[in-house]
């Protein structure tokens, strides 16, 4: 099954249009009026809609995936990265993604 992208409130909003235009299944935490809600709360929902999850917030996210890997607790990926400007996020983003499955991403963690 194809890769479904979540992108937190803290990726650039214009990334998720630059997705949706190359054909990717992509929603953003600001278009689900999701801002604002906690990292937990968001790796919830992107478990529940089966998406990966990609964020700048490394730290914390890393934190959630070892607390799911102790838990056996499974989730669809999470990709974080530093902050970058769009254009690279962009450009590490498809190399990353481009032809993936979800499957591809289930249960990891990968560094842009």
């Amino acid at each position: 099954m194809k890769l479904k992208l979540f992108l937190d409130e803290d990726i650039h909003t214009g990334l998720s249009h630059a997705l949706q235009q190359r054909g990717f299944d992509v929603v953003h935490a600001q278009d689900l009026k999701r801002k604002g809600k906690s990292d937990i709360e968001q790796l919830e929902f992107a478990v529940q809609e089966e998406r990966c999850l990609v964020t700048f917030n490394v730290r914390d996210f890393v934190h959630l995936h070892n607390q799911y890997a102790g838990a056996n607790r499974e989730h669809w990926g999470i990709i974080v990265s530093r902050h970058l400007p769009i254009g690279e996020t962009l450009r590490r983003l498809l190399k990353k993604v481009g032809l993936a499955t979800r499957d591809d991403f289930k249960n990891r963690i990968d560094f842009l």
